[in-house]
């Protein structure tokens, strides 16, 4: 009986395969999902640096801070200022999108950015 096959047997490396896909689908979506959140702090970031830079150059520095940042992400993007002295300090703070079914979102990425103002 050496080499010879059962004929129950021959179906047993899909079945293997399609109880496995489920837990290669929620790693490659985390793995999604961790670029995004990178994506998104990268984001505010900029955000964050253009809106001082705008507010320290007394421009509309709420509009300037939404422009740099990626079309999808703008309508999730708030930047408040806050002066003090000789300096500006604009904060970016972007939602996070979620790829994952049911979760609206993973949080809000914050960044800060200060600028000396140009009087």
């Amino acid at each position: 009986m050496n080499g010879v096959r059962n004929g129950r047997d021959r179906g047993q490396v899909a079945i293997e395969y399609i109880g496995f896909l489920p837990i290669l689908l929620i790693v490659a979506l985390g793995a999604v999902q961790l670029g995004l959140i990178a994506y998104t702090a990268q984001q505010a970031g900029t955000a964050a640096r253009t809106g001082a830079r705008s507010a320290s150059l007394e421009g509309p520095y709420e509009a300037d801070c939404r422009a740099a940042v990626s079309s999808w992400l703008a309508d999730e993007t708030s930047c408040p200022a806050s002066y003090g002295g000789d300096e500006v300090t604009v904060t970016a703070e972007i939602t996070i999108p979620s790829v994952f079914p049911g979760k609206d979102n993973f949080g809000t990425a914050r960044k800060t950015a200060t600028m000396p103002r140009d009087h």
